[in-house]
């Protein structure tokens, strides 16, 4: 019985932990560039009983051994990084990425993190910042008297300045960053990634060359978080934990029962 309750009690925390995740998926359901996470879990190690291939008391073999689990753990959260929906927004500073890539932030600190967040902002200086006033890398400043402020497929920043005779004047261009495994990027809030060491090392690309994707103005990527996804799993992992809580009743009746026997 104390495997039974044990396994029943380590199954329940797994799912408080998802349904800990599916929270948070659905809390950033309108959330730009938001990547929804999954719970991954593994069977935690047996007691063998009986191990299979051994030899019976007649010398022969045993066919198949006998093992009882003890449970289950959480193996980590894997982060997927497919595209969300892209929605029109007409504003010039908002810059969707179709396809892979991040956005350079420098903070505060100095230190440089990644985002897929195109909501872009002008500080006082006209520097391209993010909603919270960090930096875009590398800087463009756009003049006060620009108008006509274009952001090329390419990255490519473009503006009508008051001494240029109507005629574009390229401001800089914008780059995006790719990962060999932006699965390994640790999250940080505010819409931002933080390289590690199993992201691998950022590699910097025009967008639209080496596997980027391209830029479109005017637009902004959404969470790729499906509601009516979030709602099943959140369903079947009530269900799971109910079914953990059964088990953990009729293991204590068992051993009710078996305490009673005279």
């Amino acid at each position: 019985m104390d495997r039974a309750l044990s396994a029943a009690a380590s199954g329940m925390e797994a799912e408080e932990l998802k349904m800990s995740i599916i929270a948070n998926n659905l809390a950033n359901v309108n959330t730009n560039g938001f990547k929804k996470s999954r719970a991954e879990f593994q069977d935690v190690l047996y007691d063998n009983l009986r191990a299979a291939g051994g030899q019976t008391a007649n010398g022969e073999q045993i066919p198949a051994g006998l093992q009882v689990g003890q449970g289950v753990r959480t193996a980590g959260t894997q982060r997927i990084f497919s595209m969300g929906d892209i929605r029109q927004t007409n504003h010039a500073f908002d810059v969707a990425i179709e396809g892979d890539g991040f956005f350079q932030v420098q903070q505060a600190n100095g230190e440089i993190a990644y985002t897929r967040d195109g909501a872009l902002k002008l500080d006082a200086t006209g520097r391209f910042v993010t909603t919270d006033g960090q930096v875009i890398i590398p800087q463009i400043t756009v003049p006060r008297d620009a108008s006509g402020v274009t952001i090329g497929r390419d990255g490519t920043v473009s503006a009508i300045l008051a001494d240029s005779s109507s005629q574009p004047v390229e401001l800089g261009n914008l780059t995006l960053v790719r990962f060999s495994n932006p699965a390994g990027l640790e999250p940080m809030g505010h819409n931002l990634y933080g390289m590690t060491a199993a992201s691998g090392q950022p590699i910097i690309n025009p967008p639209g060359t080496q596997g980027t994707g391209s830029l479109a103005q005017g637009f902004l990527e959404g969470s790729n978080v499906r509601a009516v996804d979030e709602m099943i799993d959140l369903i079947t992992t009530q269900r799971a934990y109910e079914m953990g809580t059964k088990i953990i009743q009729a293991a204590d009746q068992m051993l009710s029962s078996t305490s009673n026997i005279r």
